[in-house]
């Protein structure tokens, strides 16, 4: 059988590293977990993860912030590992460690965020549509969220990030524009139990008076197989375009 080829960019922990493991359990699948450090002891353990039938991992150094690696990386896989096409790439690597109001919003930190979310975002499409265009049925997913809206505008501190959010939800409408072979959508996870979203609701926490508020929500598995049902049922006519909750809904952004 033809091999799924799958690249997810911040793969070594939380949604990436689910989304890694949920496609690696199916057979004849092969995996690009595309990360800042791949020697890192959280890279290399993706290695030795139980596979399905004919699927493997290939772990490539995609550092968001280095305008160069996006494009190292497609010319080592092509190379190196013989990858001639890449069927559905999830943009997902993303940076949050500041909420500050608008007042509050250093520049220095919105630019910071801007180049991991939406610069490093830019330089990855840019570096794999050519082997995108050569699968028969190429999936772009951007990672978006609530704190992009403006349509149910998240109420929330959150001037360096939810910026790059808004911003990254316009550039995967224009991808869906321009080029009519790609299903391209934004999918939101919902304030899901990583390290990013735990460290939201601390903090949500602390605004909020309630001290007991320690992690977020929704369970990593249950946010990733919700978004995993919505890539499965993907296609150009129905979800391109557009953006999905990890339930399956259509949300106005």
């Amino acid at each position: 059988m033809a091999q799924t080829i799958v690249l997810i960019s911040g793969a070594n922990r939380g949604l990436g590293r689910a989304f890694l493991e949920t496609f690696l359990a199916r057979p004849n699948h092969t995996i690009i977990a595309a990360n800042r450090d791949p020697s890192a002891p959280t890279s290399q353990e993706l290695l030795h993860l139980r596979a399905a039938a004919g699927s493997k991992v290939i772990v490539v150094k995609l550092d968001a912030t280095v305008e160069t690696d996006a494009a190292a990386a497609v010319s080592e896989l092509q190379t190196k590992h013989g990858i001639d096409h890449i069927d559905t790439v999830i943009a997902n690597a993303g940076v949050a460690w500041v909420i500050p109001t608008v007042a509050q919003l250093k520049v220095a930190d919105l630019e910071e965020h801007m180049r991991t979310n939406v610069h490093g975002v830019v330089w990855l499409y840019q570096a794999v549509l050519p082997l995108l265009k050569k699968s028969g049925k190429p999936v772009w997913v951007s990672m978006g969220s609530q704190s992009g809206f403006l349509t149910n505008f998240l109420n929330f501190p959150n001037a360096a990030y939810g910026p790059t959010k808004v911003v990254l939800h316009w550039l995967t409408c224009a991808i869906h524009t321009e080029e009519p072979s790609i299903t391209a959508f934004v999918v939101d996870p919902g304030r899901a139990q990583t390290d990013m979203g735990n460290r939201g609701a601390q903090a949500a926490g602390k605004l909020l008076g309630i001290p007991e508020m320690t992690k977020a929500e929704i369970p990593v598995d249950v946010s990733v197989g919700g978004l995993i049902k919505v890539i499965d049922a993907a296609t150009r006519e129905t979800h391109s375009g557009k953006l999905w909750n990890y339930k399956g809904e259509h949300v106005p952004w």
